[in-house]
């Protein structure tokens, strides 16, 4: 069974794992773009680039998944360690609202303590209490140890609680590299590579679409990378539910990793990254820009490497920020300016990828 989302056709003459490496090693960047954009403008014929204004939010920082890689998770008791309430909430949504957003991207950890009727409790008050805005909420890790750690229930049936309670979108976090022979070493305690696709497998069979993602540049391989994006294609060759793809750089800082794993911090590698991921991934109807680590001007070339998203505002983004990144806000005007600057023409969406011009 598809989803809602389901659409996204292979716009022809997709590539295999070996030309996919060849692309990877190859230097001529202008190329590559060309390639890239050729299947932008496949799925996405008009001269436009999206965008939309949206905050995170972290409703909690435990987690005792102690990921390598992350500088934001504290343990329970620790001073700083915090689960948001009620109030803060309002706060945080009523700002959003106040400046024309219309997403919360709703991620935490894994609490031991917290169960499902949290998350139920919280789904219904924000979509009660703010109906304008879409709460793209949970990753598959999130679902992973709500289901097999704390309520020894199905992920089917974790899913189908949070559909009921309002859960109608979810991000693709969580999933670094798709290839278990790196997760192990990334953080043992997290999903298997198996766990994360059947997650989303079940989302989009249950009409809940979602995004996909890819964290690289630390300890993984070119063949990771492609690996990685195969099992995506797959997947998405099946159900159909991926929205968009968004991949970002490893930030080292404040976390186990720093002075131990040297990050790809440069601007050619996450240009060739992403340029291949639109490329390979042709089942995708939207690849989005990642500022937040590679700045918005990195952000606007990338619009000419495959790219028709620019993302979001961020109102709020704690996680890739506490470990290095230093592109984590902007604002509305400075997206659609950098769009046009780019020679594209700005459109805001929904988490959907609904235009809201007629909203302006």
């Amino acid at each position: 069974m598809k989803s809602p989302t389901a659409g996204a056709k292979s716009s022809g003459n997709r590539i295999g794992r070996e030309e996919a490496l060849a692309l990877f090693h190859s230097h001529d960047l202008f190329a590559l773009a060309e390639r890239a954009q050729q299947v932008r403008f496949a799925h996405n014929p008009k001269r436009i680039v999206t965008y939309n204004v949206n905050r995170n939010i972290n409703y909690t920082n435990v987690c005792d998944a102690g990921c390598k890689f992350c500088a934001f998770y504290r343990r329970e008791g620790d001073k700083d360690a915090y689960t948001l309430e009620e109030q803060d909430f309002i706060q945080k949504i009523e700002e959003l609202v106040s400046v024309g957003g219309t997403e919360v991207l709703l991620q935490g950890g894994h609490h031991p303590e917290l169960r499902l009727a949290y998350y139920e409790d919280l789904l219904r008050f924000l979509t009660e209490r703010f109906p304008g805005v879409t709460v793209h909420g949970f990753s598959p890790p999130e679902i992973v140890h709500l289901a097999e750690r704390v309520e020894k229930k199905s992920i089917r049936d974790i899913l189908e609680a949070l559909k009921a309670a309002g859960l109608r979108s979810m991000p693709g976090g969580g999933a670094e590299i798709l290839v278990d022979s790196v997760r192990r070493k990334m953080a043992a305690a997290k999903c298997t590579a198996g766990q994360w696709l059947e997650v989303m497998e079940i989302a989009h069979a249950l009409g809940i679409g979602t995004t996909a993602t890819m964290m690289f540049g630390h300890i993984e391989s070119l063949q990771d990378r492609v690996e990685h994006l195969e099992r995506l294609r797959a997947l998405q060759d099946r159900t159909g539910g991926f929205r968009a793809f968004i991949a970002w750089t490893f930030q080292d800082k404040n976390c186990l990793w720093e002075g131990r794993v040297k990050p790809s911090k440069g601007s050619f590698d996450y240009l060739r990254t992403l340029a291949l991921s639109r490329i390979f991934l042709d089942n995708f109807p939207h690849v989005q820009a990642s500022y937040v680590t590679q700045s918005l001007k990195i952000g606007q070339v990338a619009l000419h490497f495959g790219a028709d998203d620019l993302g979001g505002t961020m109102l709020e983004e704690n996680v890739v920020r506490m470990a290095g990144a230093n592109y984590c806000h902007t604002n509305e005007q400075e997206l659609r300016a950098l769009i046009q600057e780019a020679g594209f023409a700005p459109q805001k969406r929904d988490t959907f990828y609904r235009s809201l011009e007629e909203s302006r």
